[in-house]
């Protein structure tokens, strides 16, 4: 007996044998193969067997199954020659059309947003990504009772002051569901407000912070591991990382700055997601510039370029956040290809492209981050106290000292800086003899 699923439960056991289906509805930008290969690469996040992948034209959604009788007859005979005690549909399943499908099927259906959020389940390490996940799973379980769980149609015993036939036990269980999701959204509220606080301290310091995003696999750990020494895993599977991570690097010019990996978008991101990981996408919102890193040789790039944008402008991404693409895995390009997408991005201000993985580029994306981060940046000489070691500090920390040199006046030095950086000099140090501002 094959493993698979319990279908009385929405859990499923790895290595369930599995067909993906992709309803095509028309107006996607993308490529049927490539579409059923994210869904199977999706699948496999999650320990499960894609033993078949099969393209659905669809001409008129159907109420009840979405796809036509004949075509699910022929999704019925494709499992049973399969084996396949599971059929994953890339698309948006409502409760009843899950449940008819589960039906004529025989075997567990999920849907896209099911299947995203069994990965999400699986792969969050902190307390607060459990949190954001079953804040997630609750909410796209309240309405799917009617189809998921098997004892819906007892009743608990009647009594009280009305009498009647008492609460129905999923009346009972939307409830408690409902009640979690309350105690669930007050803990994130204190998560935000904690991660909020350790935004403007971070703020005040003030370093600046730059946010990798791009499409899940993109590459962003492996280059964030580049780029810092971490160890973030970084494998090639759909959604690696789910927990932001934050390290200090050091740029050209730049004494100190933070790096966050955050977690990847994809097409059609389930909503409540969105929702749940608002908290930690907010380092996102307020990074000082982002790192939109984008896997080149995926044939979909364009197309996953467009989804992180929506998601960016999802979270209210504000107007004029400075961003530069990284265009990723150009060793994965054949040698013409390459040459030209490297000749393409020198072309470009705001675009390197690097190999992450082999290390090419990366150097001219670090000097390229501090270039933006220091636009506006000005020239000054300053002249301080010899003994005044703090002052000399924050300029090396805070600015990029060109030349200094030590007399009887005092110690020199030119260095550059924002002018916010200036008047923070200023504010701590007070006026210095400035020669000239360039």
């Amino acid at each position: 007996m094959t493993q698979g699923f319990d279908r009385d439960r929405e859990e499923f056991s790895r290595g369930a044998r599995a067909v993906v289906v992709f309803p095509d509805l028309g107006g996607s930008s993308r490529d049927n193969d490539a579409r059923l290969e994210e869904t199977a690469g999706l699948a496999a996040a999650i320990g499960v067997e894609v033993v078949e992948r099969q393209a659905v034209r669809v001409r008129a959604p159907r109420a009840a199954t979405l796809i036509g009788s004949g075509q699910v007859e022929q999704l019925a005979t494709l499992g049973r020659q399969h084996e396949a005690s599971l059929f994953v549909f890339d698309a948006s399943l409502s409760p009843i059309q899950q449940r008819n499908l589960e039906t004529a099927l025989e075997a567990k259906v999920i849907d896209r947003t099911g299947l995203i959020l069994e990965i999400f389940g699986e792969r969050a390490a902190t307390a607060e990504g459990r949190l954001q996940v079953e804040l997630a799973h609750l909410d796209y379980q309240a309405g799917r009772l009617v189809r998921s769980w098997t004892h819906l149609e007892r009743q608990r015993g009647g009594f009280g002051f009305l009498g009647g036939p008492g609460e129905t036990q999923i009346e009972a269980d939307r409830r408690l569901i409902r009640d979690r999701m309350a105690r669930l959204r007050r803990e994130l509220e204190q998560v935000t407000r904690t991660r909020g606080l350790h935004r403007e301290r971070r703020q005040r310091a003030p370093w600046p912070v730059i946010a990798l995003v791009g499409y899940t696999n993109a590459g962003k750990s492996t280059l964030f591991n580049r780029v810092t020494g971490a160890d973030v895993m970084a494998e090639n599977l759909l959604f690696a990382t789910l927990d932001p991570t934050l390290r200090q690097i050091s740029l050209p010019g730049i004494d100190k700055a933070i790096l966050s990996d955050t977690v990847g978008f994809v097409s059609e991101l389930p909503t409540q997601l969105v929702a749940a990981f608002k908290a930690t996408l907010e380092e996102v919102v307020s990074a000082d510039l982002l790192v939109h890193v984008r896997d080149v040789a995926h044939p979909d790039t364009l197309a996953q370029k467009a989804d992180v944008e929506g998601v960016l402008a999802d979270l209210g991404l504000p107007e004029g956040t400075p961003m530069i693409e990284a265009w990723n895995k150009v060793d994965l390009l054949d040698p013409a290809a390459h040459d030209e997408m490297i000749a393409e991005a020198t072309r470009r201000e705001d675009v390197v492209a690097v190999s992450a993985l082999g290390g090419e580029g990366v150097d001219t994306l670090l000097r390229t981050l501090a270039d933006r981060l220091t636009q506006g940046h000005r020239r000054y000489a300053l002249t301080l106290d010899t003994a005044d070691g703090a002052a000399a500090a924050w300029l090396h920390q805070h600015g990029e000292v060109i030349d200094h040199s030590v007399d009887e006046a005092g110690a020199h030095y030119d260095v550059r800086l924002s002018p916010a950086d200036h008047r923070r000099f200023v504010e701590r140090h007070g006026e210095q003899r400035d020669i000239h501002g360039a």
